[in-house]
């Protein structure tokens, strides 16, 4: 449980989430209240692990009570609801938990509804993030339906006075085959108000007998989304719905003089407030509500704020505590002076990564609604539990008066777990006494919204002739410690991150700072083969023993045709691996460098991915591929600019972002390990491309490129 805790604390030090002091539990007494008749299936919580999902978060000092949650439910009618806290953002989760419970329940997927992130219907969970998903809640789940299954045996053979033995669930059925007797699901449940509560010894299936797991199918729900039948929060509608909108500040920690609501007030069906420095307006419509907001007369006093010129060395020079005791701060092992001194071959470099913004589809949407006391919030966040305990602290109500709904929701990368936009629906519903949809702006969700951490990486390194690593240093300022650890063989090592005070509000991204670090690592690791006079590859695989790394490092390079071609001016050749989060991956990447102007395209990556036991290959290959591709921009031309406490390119016409035309032969070689528990992908593959296409670059131009983005306009001729 070591890496829970490490996402956990990584999660905390950029205040992502609060500890919710109230966690929901249907009381058995009211399980059919809520859930009809029929058979529910709870998971007892034995141990005191911080799980994600159906586990207490525990307040110190508190012992772990025995709860209980409600997993699964077979109602009369034969219909399977399954439950979890986990949102939809986009990376099919919904479609890959059905598969998991339909294998064991042996079930149609399509008889199967999963009822996602609502925090009056489903089981307490931290949040949607760190590619957890796949590897914490399937394997709860998968419990959780074969537990089922085994109870519907047991109630077939008991009604028909047969050996259980006998009996096969097939088809959302229990079958007997000597006497082709026959009962769907829903006929053995008829009528029976059954509770099974099961530990965490049930046996489920292993992978290389799975039948619907392992396999490729549809996404469950993709019609809906394709057709526009499916509701984000920015299209839902509740009577009498009024539309909001926020004044912002013109800079960075701005305070509020004075603001004249006024004039905004006079406007027909407009309510406006002012709650400290918080001023909104509600109208009618989006239009009447942006007309009212205009109207508003402020004053603004600005605070001071760092120059985005001299961030990296302001990074340097304003260290902070780090929040919790993060294991992965700190490692030393051997004397790396020593080690250094010895060496024949010493390097020393410096890496940069900027800010850069989540874009998601979906800019933040909530929809607000009050009613005896009591909040209702619709919002896209990858965190329901954590949102309803900021709408409970920010109104001081109690937990169980808040509830937080997340429809499938228009992506989110680690950008959605801040409750924000819901705080300021709930305030002017509250204020105007009926519901209210705000809905951010593209120029407020690139302003206001947090961005992944920009970060200064200091390494030294040492080897010895032969091209074996004896020595590594390595200091990351800022960009947190995820992935810092390097996977190479080396016997003396200092590693440390290092907190600093940030100039603009950052917090978790995609594959957090592994990007950052692997970028740095990774690029550093070229530089030391180019020293040596040895190829990337070899110098790699010489220093490489884990078995895993070494597969997906010489998968991608086979698939690639690593070199079998020598680069050139116009072309360039580069290759990164990595481990993160139980993921093994390994990128190769082709550039293309047009001459004379100067323009970067890369033209093919192949990555090779392996994850352990594969549960949905081609969407598995569309999460490797959607990486690669949202790779692109942080590694090329992404970068949050900014002065004076304002950023300067607050709308897509300015910030760059990977289009149709940048995006290169993509090719996915993926390893499926059935001998090994399945991991998560959501986020690991994004960090190999930067560094391949670095040292692609470097193969064209002979010129090392230390920053990311590494070429926002070109190189030079």
């Amino acid at each position: 449980m070591a890496e829970d805790a490490e996402v956990r604390i990584e999660a905390e030090r950029y205040e992502l989430f609060a500890s919710p002091a109230y966690r929901f539990e249907v009381p058995r007494r009211d399980f059919f209240k809520v859930l009809g008749a029929g058979l529910v299936v709870a998971l007892a919580v034995p141990s005191a692990r911080a799980q994600e999902s159906g586990g207490a978060r525990r307040p110190p000092g508190d012992a772990m009570p025995n709860e209980l949650s409600a997993w699964l439910h077979i109602g009369e009618d034969g219909r399977i609801s399954v439950y979890t806290g986990k949102a939809e953002v986009g990376q099919n989760a919904r479609t890959s938990l059905s598969q998991v419970v339909a294998e064991e329940l042996r079930a149609p997927i399509a008889s199967i509804t999963m009822v996602m992130a609502d925090t009056a219907l489903t089981p307490y969970d931290m949040g949607t993030f760190g590619s957890r998903t796949t590897p914490i809640m399937a394997p709860q789940l998968r419990k959780v339906a074969a537990a089922a299954r085994e109870m519907l045996v047991d109630l077939a053979a008991t009604a028909w006075g047969v050996d259980r033995a006998a009996l096969v669930p097939l088809d959302a059925a229990v079958v007997h085959p000597p006497s082709r007797r026959r009962a769907g699901y829903g006929e053995l449940t008829k009528g029976q108000k059954l509770v099974k509560t099961i530990g965490e010894d049930v046996a489920t299936t292993p992978a290389p007998r799975w039948d619907t797991a392992g396999h490729s199918v549809p996404k469950v729900n993709g019609p809906d989304i394709v057709t526009g039948r499916h509701k984000y929060t920015s299209d839902l509608a509740r009577p009498g719905l009024l539309y909001g909108r926020v004044l912002r500040p013109p800079s960075f920690g701005a305070v509020l003089v004075s603001a004249d609501l006024g004039p905004a007030q006079a406007r027909t069906g407009v309510t406006a407030v002012r709650d400290g420095d918080f001023v909104a307006v509600a109208g009618p419509d989006s239009q009447a509500a942006a007309d009212a907001l205009d109207a508003v007369r402020a004053e603004w006093k600005p605070v001071p704020q760092p120059a985005g010129a001299e961030l990296f060395d302001y990074l340097k020079k304003n260290p902070t505590d780090p929040q919790g005791a993060d294991p992965r701060s700190r490692f030393v092992s051997g004397s790396v002076d020593e080690a250094r001194a010895a060496a024949a071959t010493r390097l020393e470099s410096t890496y940069t990564v900027a800010y850069i913004a989540h874009v998601p589809l979906e800019p933040r949407a909530a929809l607000a609604e009050w009613k005896d006391g009591a909040l209702t919030v619709w919002t896209g966040t990858q965190r329901p539990f954590g949102v309803r305990t900021e709408l409970a602290e920010a109104f001081r109500i109690p937990e169980e008066k808040v509830r937080v709904i997340v429809p499938d929701t228009g992506s989110g990368y680690g950008g959605k777990h801040t409750g924000e936009t819901a705080i300021e629906a709930a305030r002017l519903a509250k204020a105007a006494g009926r519901p209210v949809k705000l809905a951010w702006t593209r120029e407020e969700e690139f302003t206001w919204a947090y961005f992944r951490p920009a970060g200064v990486i200091e390494i030294k390194s040492g080897a010895g002739a032969d091209g074996r690593l004896t020595a590594w240093e390595c200091h990351n300022y800022n960009s947190g410690p995820s992935g810092i650890r390097t996977p190479y063989d080396v016997p003396h090592q200092k590693i440390e991150f290092h907190a600093t005070r940030s100039p603009l509000r950052q917090g978790s991204y995609r594959g957090l700072a592994a990007t950052a670090n692997h970028f740095a690592r990774e690029s550093h690791m070229d530089e030391l083969a180019q020293a040596l006079g040895l190829d990337p590859l070899e110098l790699r695989l010489k220093n490489l023993s884990d078995p895993r790394l070494r597969a997906v490092l010489q998968a991608a390079a086979e698939r690639f045709g690593w070199g079998k071609v020598k680069a050139s001016p116009e072309r360039g050749f580069g290759l990164a691996c990595g481990v993160e989060k139980g993921g093994y991956v390994a990128t190769c990447a082709e550039v293309a460098v047009a001459r004379p102007s100067g323009v970067v395209k890369v033209t093919r990556a192949v990555t090779a991915f392996e994850c352990g036991a594969i549960v949905n290959p081609d969407h598995l290959k569309n999460q490797v591929e959607g990486s690669v591709v949202m790779a692109l921009g942080g590694a090329l031309f992404e970068s949050v600019q900014f002065d004076a406490g304002a950023v300067n390119n607050p709308r897509l016409s300015l910030y760059r972002v990977p289009r149709f035309s940048d995006v290169p032969v993509l090719e996915t070689v993926l390893l499926d390990r059935k001998d090994l528990a399945p991991a998560g992908a959501g986020e690991t593959p994004i960090i190999g491309l930067a560094p391949a296409v670095a040292g692609a670059l470097f193969a064209a131009t002979g010129v090392r490129r230390r920053s990311l983005p590494l070429a926002p306009k070109g190189i030079e001729a």
